[in-house]
């Protein structure tokens, strides 16, 4: 019989049932890790989480202009320190929320951006009061003032604090900064170094973060993520400045990233110890040491070519308003680790995100 001709007999009941009971499984396997809905996600610190919030202040700490936001959709330099998105953008949109989390203090901010998220960070700000003072942005406690006006503006949306309430019990509060502390103002000025040693220093930085989620928790956050602190030693900017090879033979340096291990050790004894003794609080760890150390050392599974310079200018000494329109960019974004001498770029955002979705998902399934 020629092949035109052949007659395939029909599927028996049994078959389709199988077949369908096969389709099933792998759905619900695809949709498996995230198994609980989030309502929200309300992001709070510094410029690898800021949106675009310094947009709307008086600071010289801004990237709302070329060649920032080179890949972001429509090649908008939003006021995202790199060239596309964040890694909160990665997780909000994980997350089935939206694809982009926009700055509370842009004044187009609808009433949906409120409930299902905004970002309340700002570029150069720390938990040390300092921190922020010295580049004149928006200090943590002030970024918790916002959220408590957020909290108003949702009651008027939601109709009462009751709704509020059980809308923040299903929210995640996501909590990145500390690095400024360090880079921009213990290891840069001496003011800090004259009264703190190292260990102090890095305890008194905790203490602050430490009040600052127990204030969240108060304002009804329950669920936390908490980023802890990248390789500093491997920022380019910090290569440059400190390193007697900042140019020849330039590679990471550990006396500085070692007092992020150590913080991060820190940080993670006081995370489990506020889990143990604050009522419904859920709080975990985000790991960008790790990932980061791994795009490093192991760039070429990655595809990475450069990780000691950003993709702006000499990718040296370049971020904010020196990596400007007249700055000569690399061609291709996506095989640096860094955008600017202290940014990662959206490729490396994308794989931290990566590497932190366990610990979302084990989060929110809880």
């Amino acid at each position: 019989m020629e092949d035109s001709e052949k007659q395939y007999p029909l599927p028996s009941l049994t078959q389709i049932f199988v077949l369908c009971s096969l389709l099933l499984c792998l759905r619900v396997q695809k949709g498996e890790a995230l198994k609980k809905k989030v309502s929200g996600v309300y992001v709070f610190g510094d410029s690898t989480v800021d949106p675009g919030n310094n947009n709307f202040i008086n600071t010289p700490f801004k990237s709302n202009f070329p060649p920032y936001g080179r890949d972001f959709p429509k090649q908008i330099p939003t006021g995202r320190f790199t060239n596309g998105k964040l890694g909160t953008d990665f997780t909000a949109s994980y997350m089935g929320l939206k694809e982009l989390v926009p700055p509370y203090l842009d004044p187009k901010l609808s009433n949906k951006d409120l409930i299902t998220g905004v970002s309340f960070a700002s570029a150069g700000s720390g938990f040390d009061p300092l921190t922020p003072a010295i580049t004149n942005v928006i200090p943590i406690p002030k970024q918790l003032e916002y959220f408590k006006g957020c909290k108003k503006r949702l009651e008027r949306v939601l109709g009462n604090k009751q709704r509020v309430g059980q809308h923040l019990e299903e929210a995640v509060f996501f909590v990145s900064a500390g690095t400024n502390d360090f880079v921009v103002n213990y290891f840069t000025l001496p003011i800090r170094r004259k009264s703190f040693t190292l260990l102090a220093y890095q305890q008194f930085v905790l203490q602050h973060l430490i009040q600052f989620i127990q204030n969240l928790w108060t304002e009804g956050g329950r669920k936390f993520l908490v980023a802890g602190l990248p390789p500093m030693g491997c920022l380019p900017i910090m290569i440059t400045l400190n390193s007697d090879h900042a140019f020849l033979q330039r590679s990471c340096m550990d006396k500085y990233s070692s007092a992020a291990r150590n913080y991060n050790l820190m940080l993670q004894h006081e995370l489990r110890s506020m889990q143990l003794n604050m009522s419904g609080l859920k709080i975990s760890y985000i790991d960008t040491y790790g990932p980061l150390d791994n795009m490093i050392h192991a760039h070429d599974s990655f595809g990475f070519e450069d990780v000691e310079s950003g993709c702006c200018g000499s990718g040296y000494i370049e971020a904010g308003i020196l990596c400007n329109k007249y700055s000569a960019v690399c061609s291709d974004p996506s095989k640096y680790l860094f955008w600017d001498s202290i940014h990662p770029s959206q490729k490396a955002y994308h794989s931290l995100f990566l590497a932190s979705r366990p610990t979302i998902d084990a989060l929110i399934n809880q």
